[in-house]
C-alpha cells in the first residue's frame, strides 16, 4: 500500500508490525531529492562555521520534525541538535618555515611544497627547534615497536613517515600485514607529536604511503581547520617528498637509508643538522556546530533502553572566495550528500515501523575535520554507550548502479559480521571480496569514534574506497561501471564532487536497504553484537 507522510512519499510494502527485513523499502525518489537539495550550490559546500553548513542543519532538523522522529531524553541535546564547540584556525599566508643548514637555508614554497597548520589555538606562533627524523614516528607495545626509545624529543621539529612498518618475509602479519592500522594513521602521529612534547610535526608525503595524491593534504590545510579542544600541537603539517630529500640531503643524510633503518625495531631518532624556523600566523576562531541526531523508540519494554544507531555525516568542505571575488565550492555530493540523505530516507522508514530496540539517527558534523562530531557525541554521550549495541556508518555511498554483492568490510571485527552475513542472504547478495585495508578506511569515518570507545561499528557496504573497483556490477557493461566508481578517487575531496542527475542511485538505494535491514537485525535480536575475543576495542565500552 502508499502511505503519505507529511510533506513527503514514500512507498511501503504491508507490513504490520515490521517483522522481516526483507519487507522494508526504502524509496529512491526521496533519496535522490534529498542528495539532490543537499549537494546545490544553495547550501555552499556545507563547510563547517560556514553558512552552508548552517543551512544544511537547519534542513536535516526540519526534515526530523516534518517525520516525527523524537528528541533524545538528554541533557546535552536541545531538539534535534548537539552542540559541538570547536576551535577553527586558518593558516595566514606570510607563515613560513625555513631549515638553515651549514650556514644556508632552505625554504619551501607554502601550498605547492609545505602545508602546514596550528591545531594548538594559537594565533601567533614562532620557534626555532632542532630537526629530528623518527621514522613511522610509532610507539606499539603490542608489536614490541618504539621508534621513539626515550629520547627527550620536548621542543623539537619532529619528521615522520607516514603509513606502518611494512611486512616482512619473516613477519608478514606485523602491523597488519598490508592493511593499514591506526598507527600509520596522520591522526595518531599528530597525536603521538603532542604526548612527545614536540614543537611541531611534518610528515612526509608519498601517495602510495598517503593512499592519496598531494591535493588531499593540501586541499585540507587550504581551507580552515578545526578541533574539539586547545589541545592539540602549534605546528602540524605535510611536505612533499622531493622537499624532504631535499632537506635531508643538504643536511649530510639519506633519506633513502633512513627509511630502509625505520622498517627495523632497533631504529632510533636521528637528529639531522638542520634548524628549523617556524612562522606561522592563523587566524584563529571559536566556533559552534551540531550534530544533528532524532530517534524512534523502540517497542520492547525492556530492549527499549538499548538503542542501534545510524550515521553519515552532514558536512563538506565548503565555500572559499578567491581575492578576484571568483568563488569556489566544494559541494560534496558523493561526499557525504549521499549518505546524509540515504539516512533520511531510512529515518523516515523507521517512523512508521519501530524495532524492539530503539533507533537512533545521528547526522555528525565536522567529519572532514577529522571526525570531531562523532568524537563529541562519545566523549558526552546523550545515550549511554554501553547501551548502545551498535554503529552503523554510512559515507561517500554508490552512485554508479546495482550490485549483486555487498561490502561488510570492518564488521569482521565483531558479531556483527555474521549479522551482516545473514541479512545479504536474505536479499540475495554475495558479500564482496575483501581487500586489505591499505588507506586505513577502517580509522577514516564516524563509527571509529563509536568503536575505539567500544561500541561495535564499521562503514557500510561502501564501494568507493573499495581499491580496485571489485565490487559485481549488475550493470551489462561491468568495466564502465567499475571505471565511474573508480573514477570517483580522481574526484574525491575536490570541485568535481558534484550531483548528477543522471546518475543511478539504485545501488546506493541497495546500500541503504542494507544498512537498514541489518539494523533491524540488530534492533530486535536477543542479545547485543559483541566484540571477537581478541579485539582491543571490546575492553573499551564506557
Amino acid at each position: 500500500m502508499i502511505k503519505k507522510a507529511v510533506g513527503l512519499f514514500i512507498a511501503l510494502s504491508v507490513c504490520s508490525p515490521f517483522t522481516s527485513a526483507q519487507q522494508a523499502r526504502i524509496s529512491e525518489p526521496v533519496m535522490r531529492a534529498h542528495l539532490s537539495f543537499l549537494a546545490d550550490d544553495l547550501l555552499e559546500g556545507r563547510g563547517t562555521g560556514q553558512r552552508g553548513g548552517d543551512l544544511a542543519v537547519r534542513y536535516l532538523e526540519t526534515q526530523l520534525s516534518i517525520m516525527g522522529l523524537q528528541s533524545l531524553p538528554s541533557d546535552n541535546v536541545s531538539g534535534y541538535r548537539q552542540s559541538v564547540r570547536i576551535v577553527g584556525s586558518k593558516t595566514l599566508p606570510e607563515s613560513s618555515v625555513s631549515f638553515e643548514i651549514n650556514g644556508q637555508t632552505y625554504t619551501p614554497q607554502l601550498g605547492s611544497d609545505i602545508v602546514f597548520g596550528s591545531s594548538g589555538g594559537e594565533a601567533d606562533v614562532a620557534f626555532d627547534a632542532p630537526v629530528v627524523f623518527v621514522g613511522y614516528g610509532v610507539r606499539a607495545p603490542e608489536e614490541r615497536w618504539d621508534d621513539f626509545k626515550g629520547v627527550d624529543l620536548k621542543g623539537k621539529l619532529l619528521v615522520m613517515l607516514v603509513n606502518d612498518p611494512q611486512p616482512t618475509a619473516e613477519e608478514p602479519h606485523r602491523f597488519a600485514g598490508k592493511a593499514l592500522t591506526y598507527y600509520g594513521r596522520w591522526t595518531y602521529k599528530f597525536e603521538e607529536a603532542v604526548r612527545q612534547g614536540a614543537a611541531g610535526v611534518l610528515l612526509i608525503h608519498t601517495t602510495p604511503s598517503a593512499t592519496y595524491a598531494w591535493n588531499v593534504p593540501q586541499t585540507s590545510f587550504s581551507h580552515e581547520r578545526f578541533s574539539l579542544a586547545n589541545n592539540g600541537n602549534a605546528m602540524e603539517g605535510w611536505m612533499q617528498d622531493s622537499v624532504a630529500q631535499q632537506l635531508f640531503s643538504r643536511a649530510g643524510a639519506n633519506l633513502d637509508q633512513l627509511r630502509t633503518r625505520a622498517e627495523t625495531r632497533d631504529f632510533a631518532p636521528v637528529v639531522l643538522n638542520a634548524v628549523a624556523h617556524v612562522k606561522l600566523k592563523s587566524q584563529i576562531r571559536q566556533v559552534e556546530q551540531f550534530n544533528v541526531l532524532g530517534m524512534v523508540p523502540g517497542t520492547d519494554a525492556t530492549l527499549k533502553s538499548q538503542a542501534v544507531v545510524y550515521s553519515a555525516h552532514w558536512d563538506h568542505l565548503g565555500i572559499e572566495t578567491q581575492p578576484d571575488g571568483s568563488t569556489h565550492i566544494w559541494n560534496g555530493a558523493v561526499d557525504n550528500a549521499s549518505g546524509a540523505a540515504s539516512l533520511l530516507a531510512m529515518a523516515q522508514f523507521a517512523v512508521a515501523h519501530p524495532a524492539k530496540r530503539t533507533q537512533i539517527f545521528l547526522w555528525p558534523a565536522a567529519e572532514e575535520q577529522y571526525l570531531l562530531g562523532s568524537a563529541a557525541y562519545v566523549n558526552n554521550p546523550p545515550w549511554p554507550l554501553a547501551k548502545t549495541a551498535a554503529d552503523l556508518n554510512l559515507d561517500s555511498m554508490n552512485f554508479v548502479g546495482k550490485t549483486r554483492d555487498i561490502g561488510i568490510e570492518g564488521s569482521e571485527h565483531s558479531s556483527l559480521h555474521a549479522s551482516a552475513v545473514k541479512v545479504a542472504k536474505q536479499m540475495g547478495l554475495q558479500i564482496a571480496t575483501a581487500a586489505p585495508d591499505l588507506g586505513g578506511a577502517f580509522f577514516r569515518a564516524d563509527h571509529f569514534n563509536f568503536a575505539r570507545f567500544g561500541v561495535p561499528a564499521f562503514n557500510v557496504g561502501s564501494a568507493v574506497f573499495s581499491g580496485d573497483g571489485h565490487f559485481d556490477f549488475i550493470e551489462q557493461d561491468h568495466s564502465n561501471a567499475g571505471a565511474k566508481m573508480l573514477g570517483f578517487k580522481n574526484d574525491y575531496h575536490t570541485e568535481r564532487d558534484k550531483y548528477h542527475p543522471e546518475w543511478d542511485l539504485s545501488g546506493m538505494q541497495q546500500q541503504a536497504q542494507f544498512t537498514l535491514n541489518l539494523g533491524y537485525e540488530i534492533a530486535n535480536a536477543k542479545t547485543m553484537p559483541v566484540w571477537n575475543n581478541d579485539e582491543a576495542f571490546g575492553k573499551n565500552r564506557h
